[in-house]
């Protein structure tokens, strides 16, 4: 099967190459800008023309938070309208879209974890984008399946994980938000999902779906950075405090856990918890695997 992958420098892109090199079924094809402009569609076509796409997986995407709350126009171009030329180029070769979206989708008010048929009202730029990048996949590809993450990290590129570890070799204290609570994701984890799902996908029939993954568990971004700290063995305490003590321009949801039963049930897939996910990638990086 050959398998187009979008946004191939990001998080999730990095880990699918390395994921690829181990896949005897199929063959990748991998690419970021300035090779692959997701909003043109004339490079999609002839890049799914040349490589006899079947597959394609959608890494690409605007996610700087706060600055697309100014930067409305790159955000929508990128999460609505590069999503919907890539469906329709998936609708014209029968071919499957994967696209990966996010948490934001949700306003982050519910105590639960959130279902995919859960109501989408996401509360800023970045959210309302990929919503409506969802909404064009839904609409234009018969074949497809939409999968919301949160809280991604990996050894390649910049996240969360890899700051507290250069914040908590530099300072005593760190304030960290105790009051947004959701589940962190190794990428790696998520790479691995997608693939397990693909040697099971038949391409003679076409699929819909929209699935939630996450790692395990639940915690607050405070209870996150304490256990990088406790599990790099740093002496950094990390402080509680609330988000009103750190204003940011767009608003974040409280809540983001995802219920994760339906990608669960359907494509029976074990999920890590996020602490054991946590422990492995820092023992990569421990080990000389730091990417970016």
């Amino acid at each position: 099967m050959n398998i187009l992958v979008t946004g191939s420098r990001g998080q999730l892109g990095s880990e699918l190459q390395e994921l690829s090199t181990r896949s005897d079924n199929h063959r990748f094809f991998f690419y970021d800008l300035p090779d692959l402009d997701i909003t043109s569609p004339e490079r999609v076509a002839e890049l799914c023309r040349e490589h006899e796409i079947e597959v394609i997986i959608n890494c690409a995407a605007y996610t700087a938070v706060d600055k697309a709350e100014s930067d409305v126009d790159a955000a929508f171009r990128v999460n609505r309208d590069g999503a919907a030329v890539l469906a329709a180029c998936a609708k014209e070769r029968n071919a499957l879209l994967v696209h990966i979206s996010t948490d934001y989708v949700f306003n982050g008010k519910s105590h639960i974890p959130y279902r995919e048929t859960d109501p989408a009202t996401p509360l800023g730029v970045y959210g309302v984008s990929k919503w409506e990048g969802e909404e064009r996949i839904r609409d234009i590809a018969p074949s497809h399946w939409i999968i919301r993450t949160s809280w991604l990290y990996s050894i390649y590129g910049a996240n969360f994980v890899k700051t507290m570890l250069r914040l908590g070799a530099e300072r005593s204290t760190l304030n960290v938000v105790a009051d947004q609570i959701g589940t962190p994701t190794w990428a790696a984890d998520l790479a691995g999902a997608l693939v397990s799902m693909l040697e099971r996908y038949d391409k003679n029939n076409h699929y819909a779906g929209r699935y939630h993954y996450s790692n395990e568990g639940v915690c607050s971004w405070y209870d996150f950075a304490q256990a990088i700290m406790e599990l790099a063995e740093l002496p950094c305490r990390v402080v509680p405090v609330e988000s009103s003590q750190y204003p940011q321009i767009a608003e974040r949801p409280h809540y983001s856990v995802l219920n994760k039963s339906a990608i669960k049930d359907e494509w029976k897939l074990e999920i890590p918890y996020w602490r054991v996910s946590l422990a492995a990638m820092l023992e990569k990086l421990q080990h000389g695997a730091n990417k970016g």
